[in-house]
């Protein structure tokens, strides 16, 4: 049987597989993602946690939003912990599988970009699927060489936890960020050099290089002021990261 690190290594190879292929062959991608998770105890182990008390019902309710603005604009999102996310994106990825939930109308409802599903495609592995990756990414990364049944006992040392939840939901946020901005008015030039800056404010994040992140988020502050072009959610993010570089 394979270790943690082995499993997890194989269970993101199979998101960047999902995140590569052609459209047409999502739906057997996702099948291969949750055959992954099935066949490795370890992440069997821990979406078993996650989901065990999850409201998927009601959860479907409150991140599946279609605007009353008048725009009849639909989007995602997702829950505010990193166990409900999980929950509630494998939850989803199940639905998806059996089809109780058709992915094509789901992607031309709730990620519809240019009206094209390869567009449409690109944008959800964008926000759930690198979501997905980035938090199981984080969930292990503290306990790659110890027993699962530590991780899922939440044995990891508070501060790496805290610490561990907070990168993971920043990274989501650039995500949804990302996925505002594509969705904006805004130039496609505009487009192209804020999806930039947020792409690098990202990476950034994940090594924990404070000074650039400083240097990031203030361009990015100043782009959207500029352009009138503040997402609701921008105030949340700034606060995140000022959380994570207090641990840094």
């Amino acid at each position: 049987m394979s270790g943690t690190k082995e499993q997890v290594l194989t269970f993101l190879e199979k998101c960047e597989e999902l995140k590569k292929c052609k459209f047409i062959m999502a739906t057997s991608k996702i099948k291969d993602l949750l055959k992954c998770i099935v066949n490795s105890p370890d992440l069997y182990k821990l979406f078993e946690n996650v989901t065990r008390d999850f409201n998927y019902p009601e959860q479907k309710a409150k991140c599946l939003i279609t605007s009353d603005d008048g725009l009849n604009r639909s989007y995602v999102a997702l829950p505010q912990t990193v166990g409900q996310r999980l929950a509630f994106i494998f939850c989803l990825l199940v639905e998806f599988d059996r089809d109780s939930l058709n992915f094509n109308n789901f992607l031309q409802t709730y990620f519809r970009e240019d009206g094209s599903y390869f567009e449409s495609y690109q944008a959800f592995c964008r926000v759930v699927i690198s979501g997905l990756q980035d938090m199981i990414k984080q969930v292990f990364k503290a306990s790659l060489q110890e027993d699962v049944s530590a991780l899922i006992s939440e044995s990891v040392p508070a501060s790496d936890s805290k610490k561990a939840s907070l990168i993971s939901s920043v990274l989501i946020s650039i995500n949804e960020e990302i996925n505002f901005i594509l969705k904006s008015g805004l130039s496609e030039e505009d487009k192209e050099g804020a999806v930039k800056i947020l792409t690098e404010l990202a990476s950034a994040v994940r090594s924990g290089n404070e000074d650039l992140i400083d240097a990031l988020i203030f361009g990015y502050n100043y782009f959207v002021l500029y352009n009138k072009c503040v997402s609701g959610g921008i105030s949340d993010l700034i606060e995140s990261i000022a959380e994570i570089e207090a641990t840094l």
